[in-house]
């Protein structure tokens, strides 16, 4: 079975009310991004942080998969598919994909701040510094923050290095590390990237664009591909 490289970022979740950063009307319009997800931030205004993080939690816990998602779950029945995802949500998990690696952490987690290795699913939306790990540290959100290194991008290159088909679905491809992926890929790798604003990719790469949203261009790609 061939294997199928999904990379997926902001506007996979976009149809299912997540709001994106960087879009018009984004998080970044009300928030100074160095004020609620640097390590500066964590050491001058933990209070600040936690307020970003629980709002953007209680609204993850509002939101379901949207059809892009359950799309991309689909391709199981076709291929050996692995996602590497942008996206700190777990939109891809409760739509069934079965092998997904988040790049930038996972916003229903949080992890000790002197050891961490302590990792905890979270049942809530609210975490604060009251929240503590077994050690008696405060709880951090499990998100990797500016400033900070991408711990999973070894291992995220080692599986596009391996893709049959990639397939990039709702990144602007600016933001590195992770838009420095699509160079791992084999040469002769059919490339897909579902977007509506159509990413400036310099590359001669096989590379087809399907200028939709995630749902409607996870249509047009089983049409592509002649899948049922």
């Amino acid at each position: 079975m061939k294997k199928l490289v999904v990379l997926s970022g902001a506007g996979m979740s976009a149809e299912s009310g997540i709001r994106t950063f960087r879009d018009m009307g984004g998080l970044w319009k009300e928030y100074d991004v160095m004020e609620v997800a640097s390590p500066t931030a964590w050491h001058n205004n933990p209070n600040l942080v936690h307020q970003f993080y629980n709002e953007r939690r209680k609204q993850l816990f509002e939101c379901e998969p949207n059809h892009g998602h359950h799309l991309i779950k689909k391709l199981e029945e076709h291929f050996n598919v692995h996602i590497v995802t942008q996206n700190v949500d777990d939109l891809h998990e409760r739509a069934g994909s079965s092998k997904i690696l988040h790049l930038h952490g996972e916003l229903k987690k949080a992890r000790s701040t002197v050891d961490s290795s302590l990792v905890y699913e979270l049942d809530k939306w609210e975490l604060g510094l009251e929240d503590k790990c077994e050690k008696g540290s405060p709880l951090r959100p499990h998100i990797v923050w500016f400033g900070e290194s991408v711990p999973a991008i070894s291992e995220a290159a080692e599986i596009v290095s391996q893709a049959d088909i990639l397939l990039i679905i709702g990144t602007s491809l600016n933001v590195y590390p992770a838009a420095g992926l699509i160079d791992y890929a084999p040469a002769n790798t059919p490339i897909f990237i579902i977007d509506p604003n159509q990413p400036t990719v310099h590359s001669n790469r096989n590379i087809t664009f399907i200028t939709e949203v995630a749902s409607v261009g996870m249509k047009k790609l089983f049409e592509i591909l002649e899948l049922k």
